[in-house]
């Protein structure tokens, strides 16, 4: 009976794998139609993968857009720090620029000097309650800077040096300072010949200096420029100082003063020039000495 049971297993097992066989064979031929136990296997594996892929899909998404803020973040990170090496190197090429304009102006201005050694110089330190009237170079002693030499800019006069403080720093008073003491002689150009007179102080308010001890019958105009004169020893004769912009008369009535805007700007100085003037024979300017300050 056992033996039965065993040979009908075997026969049961033979037909299942010849069944299989065919059920492959006839699915895998050439077909325009698919059976209908095929499809119903087809259309359950269809909507498991469908139930399974969409969160799958919507979860990757979101890995997706995560990757992509977090490399938008880096990129705009990089970008944002390539647009400040810009913007630093911009500026950088703008001060270089300036201050080649500045060196080119200055080298221009060395042949007007003629009797004078132009020293190149720097301004390196300004007090803030000073700032109007000293500022520190970078030459000194060693580099032959001393007392009374002028100094200027290429757009014009801005003072002397009245110190020098080391082998290599020196001081200068600016002619917009407020000491009463300091005076330069000066002339008008473009009006009556020999129109001379004493830039004597400054005019905060007006950010101007004060052009005093004119003839009170000499015409001035607006618009005339003021050089120095050169009578002191000092001051290279010619240099500009600024330009007439009012003419009054003195609180006496016995001189005339004009307001007169500097043709340097004292707030942005940078690259100045020391004139390292020969100095005439003491007779030559003896009576007018006084006049340049002290």
């Amino acid at each position: 009976m056992s033996r039965f049971f065993s040979n009908k297993r075997l026969i049961l097992l033979m037909l299942g794998v010849i069944l299989l066989v065919a059920l492959i064979s006839y699915s895998l031929r050439d077909r325009d139609n698919v059976s209908f136990p095929e499809q119903i296997i087809k259309d359950t594996v269809g909507a498991g993968q469908s139930l399974f892929s969409g969160p799958a899909h919507f979860v990757t998404g979101i890995f997706d857009n995560v990757d992509s803020l977090l490399n938008t973040y880096k990129e705009n990170q990089h970008l944002k720090g390539r647009l400040e090496e810009f913007a630093a190197v911009k500026a950088e090429v703008t001060d270089l620029r300036s201050e080649n304009d500045q060196l080119k102006e200055i080298v221009g201005k060395e042949a007007d000097l003629r009797d004078y050694n132009p020293i190149q110089a720097t301004v390196i330190a300004r007090n803030p309650d000073q700032w109007e009237e000293k500022v520190i170079l970078n030459k000194g002693e060693s580099d032959g800077v001393k007392p009374n030499m002028a100094v200027m800019t290429a757009q014009g006069l801005i003072g002397k040096v009245t110190s020098v403080t080391s082998e290599t720093t020196a001081t200068v008073e600016l002619i917009s300072t407020q000491n009463p003491n300091y005076r330069v002689s000066s002339m008008v150009i473009g009006g009556e010949e020999g129109v001379f007179g004493l830039i004597e102080g400054y005019d905060a308010e007006r950010r101007e200096l004060l052009l005093k001890r004119i003839d009170a019958q000499i015409e001035l105009e607006v618009g005339q420029q003021v050089v120095s004169s050169g009578l002191g020893g000092i001051f290279p004769k010619g240099l500009i100082i600024g330009e007439i912009t009012e003419i009054t008369i003195d609180e006496f009535g016995l001189t005339k003063l004009a307001y007169v805007k500097p043709a340097a700007d004292f707030t942005l100085l940078n690259h100045v020039m020391i004139a390292d003037r020969e100095m005439p024979d003491e007779d030559d300017f003896d009576a007018v000495t006084e006049e340049e300050g002290s």
